[in-house]
């Protein structure tokens, strides 16, 4: 249910792939404290239906967008269809991403650029066309990863660069955003539930050993941790990566 007092009341939030996943819980989060929000999705239009359905069915405001985050022109359609169906803009989420593993030898060149393209350039096309609608107060909110940092099984490190990339930029903008009153942060996840990494899948035991708290997170933890971002309590945190990651990197 939207809360008609929530945190983030009237404020419009554009989540990247919040079809499922992590983008869908933060997307489910944001609209129970209040927000309007805008969901893109690539391939999950079913998936993006059903967020919308539930937001709107419990009150809230919501919008999906057919955009692929790789694609300049999308990106840009994206942010300034979240800004005219809704006002403006004050909260955007890259969350958005391609996973491919592989060792460097065998790492097909064409994912290196597809990865690039969706997991670096997207975030920063949305960021740089975003800020033709953000306003003082403004949220910028990129979910990176552990992986940048630690990664204990072979095969990732693509993906590990274009998180690390994610990090960089994010420390790098708190600079050239700070003057216009616009926070940017950066949460890196651990090992989450998702579709792109299972609690149950085929390495799941593997890597459950390495995370402190002995089991994976949820969507719904990363989900708390945007909204605290995007919410007035945050509003002198800028420039920083916060891990959720149940001790994975400790």
């Amino acid at each position: 249910m939207a809360l008609s007092n929530g945190k983030l009341q009237g404020k419009v939030a554009l989540v990247t792939g919040g079809s499922r996943g992590i983008g869908a819980a933060i997307a489910q989060r944001f609209a129970r404290e209040g927000a309007a929000v805008a969901i893109t999705y690539t391939t999950s239009a079913d998936d993006a239906r059903q967020v919308v359905a539930a937001i709107r069915d419990s009150g809230g405001r919501a919008l999906a967008i057919h955009a692929d985050s790789g694609d300049t022109h999308a990106m840009q359609q994206a942010v300034r269809t979240t800004a005219g169906e809704f006002g403006n803009l004050d909260i955007l989420v890259n969350n958005a991403a391609m996973f491919r593993t592989g060792l460097i030898d065998e790492f097909p060149l064409d994912d290196l650029e597809r990865m690039l393209a969706v997991n670096v350039k997207g975030p920063f096309v949305a960021i740089k066309e975003a800020l033709r609608f953000m306003r003082k107060g403004g949220r910028i909110i990129n979910i990176g990863s552990v992986s940048s940092e630690y990664m204990p099984i072979p095969g990732v490190s693509v993906y590990a660069a274009t998180k690390g990339a994610m990090t960089s930029m994010t420390r790098a903008l708190a600079r050239d955003l700070g003057t216009s009153g616009i926070t940017i942060n950066n949460v890196q996840p651990g090992r989450i539930d998702t579709a792109m990494n299972p609690a149950d899948g085929p390495i799941a035991d593997r890597v459950r050993g390495s995370i402190a708290l002995g089991h994976y997170g949820e969507p719904e933890d990363i989900a708390n941790m945007a909204a605290w971002l995007a919410s007035p309590e945050a509003a002198f945190v800028t420039g920083t990566s916060i891990k959720v990651d149940g001790g994975t990197s400790a």
